[in-house]
């Protein structure tokens, strides 16, 4: 993924290339009504993985409301995705299809890069749903006047994923963890009783720990105003807990996504704090762990502090080249604001919602037989409006780089909290040109 992200920056040089990477265009027709007034057409649909297939999900109850209009939904992988979208939208739109989704935390880039690229949704009328989602989803979303250029789709409520049987084995009572001093106590306990570490990181590649911890305060790599804020007094907090798991040894240090979910299978960590889209992965990897895992709400920094946080999620966009925009304006609209595609995908595929409207399902409120007879989703459901909200700027992946490489440097070679952080915030400095806190 680092390889990506620097690539992305380089999206200058690849303009040179665009004929060889186009294709044909995804709206194969012209006309945005049929007879009727209605949008018509055909419109296709860019998406990887169980989100395109959440979206085809989707088609057939569109179909009902929108007879005329055509959708061709394509997996086409995470990676083509953002290379074609990079490349068809510095070449003024060649190449694109009528709606692409993309992860929360690319919007910013995409947008600063290429501003007048994507459709501004609140001049199609998306305003009138703003009300329906949390502020942290609409910030991602709006631009700095408060206007969507992204519709809303799921989002990642981070809590504690736990081994039940784990705790009971150590005689620890997850309802005591409140916070991460406790979570620290908690974890030496489990660690002499069972030999178990408590939390995976991977130290060298991945800050998400980090990450969750700084939206929990309300920080994030960057302030409101996308001043470089890792050298907080948040950030310092936040890597001060991460350097007391390590230093008490309650720190696995895996190797990317398998390395996390192998150690989560095979029991070598007593929790996982990830976003709520980790369940689906569970389940699937360890079906026979069914009633021996459990959630809990992130521990705050004090008593009493936020326990909410976001890690994930993704939005779809409307390309300005799109030659249908009212038939790829109608799908946006049905897909993010009708509960019944929002429950397909979260039954179905495991998909979060962020539509707030969903949360009065009876779906999330039934108690979950793997998650220890728990109404897990409920409790991921009752956070979502406590979430902070962060700004992710043009310039996320440059932080991510910089932090992961600043979280190996505080655990892995002994560089002080205070220096390493002030390190990664004169980097971002020079790299970016933002000014520092």
């Amino acid at each position: 993924m680092k390889n990506w992200l620097k690539s992305f920056l380089l999206v200058g040089l690849v303009a040179g290339g665009l004929a060889a990477c186009s294709g044909e265009t995804g709206g194969e027709s012209s006309g945005e009504s049929g007879e009727s007034g209605e949008p018509s057409g055909e419109i296709t649909v860019w998406g990887w993985n169980v989100a395109a297939e959440s979206m085809e999900l989707a088609v057939d109850g569109f179909k009902e409301q929108y007879p005329d209009v055509e959708v061709n939904v394509e997996d086409i992988g995470r990676l083509d995705v953002y290379e074609k979208l990079t490349v068809g939208l510095a070449s003024g739109g060649n190449g694109l299809p009528d709606v692409v989704m993309v992860e929360s935390d690319r919007l910013a880039n995409y947008h600063d890069q290429f501003p007048d690229a994507i459709a501004n949704l609140s001049e199609l009328g998306y305003d009138e749903h703003a009300d329906k989602f949390g502020e942290y989803k609409k910030s991602v979303t709006q631009n700095e006047d408060g206007e969507f250029f992204a519709a809303p789709w799921d989002v990642g409520p981070a809590g504690v994923f736990y081994r039940t049987d784990i705790f009971e084995e150590a005689g620890v009572n997850p309802d005591d963890i409140k916070t991460w001093d406790d979570y620290i106590e908690a974890g030496k306990t489990i660690q002499e009783a069972t030999g178990t570490k408590m939390v995976p990181i991977d130290i060298a590649a991945d800050d998400a720990l980090y990450r969750m911890m700084m939206n929990q305060q309300g920080a994030f790599y960057y302030d409101e105003e996308g001043n470089i804020d890792v050298a907080s007094e948040e950030s310092q907090k936040a890597f001060d807990v991460i350097q007391r798991l390590h230093e008490e040894d309650l720190v696995l240090n895996n190797n990317g996504w398998d390395g996390v979910v192998s150690a989560t299978v095979n029991g070598e960590v007593a929790t996982v704090p990830f976003g709520v889209w980790y369940s689906g992965t569970i389940m699937d990897q360890a079906p026979d762990q069914s009633g021996n895992w459990d959630v809990f709400y992130l521990p705050a920094f004090e008593e009493g502090g936020n326990r909410a946080a976001n890690l994930g999620g993704s939005d779809l966009v409307i390309p300005s080249s799109t030659d249908n925009e009212s038939s790829a304006y109608a799908f946006v609209e049905y897909f993010t604001t009708e509960v019944d595609p929002q429950m397909k995908a979260l039954k179905e595929k495991g998909i979060f919602p962020s539509l707030e409207t969903t949360y009065e399902e009876d779906y999330f409120s039934q108690e979950s037989e793997y998650f220890n007879s728990q109404p897990v989703f409920q409790l991921f459901a009752d956070e979502v409006s406590d979430i902070p909200v962060a700004n992710y700027t043009s310039d996320y992946a440059r932080a991510f780089d910089t932090m992961s490489d600043t979280q190996a440097s505080i655990l892995l070679d002994g560089t002080p909290i205070e220096e390493a952080l002030q390190n990664a915030a004169d980097k971002l400095e020079s790299e970016t040109g933002r000014s520092a806190n």
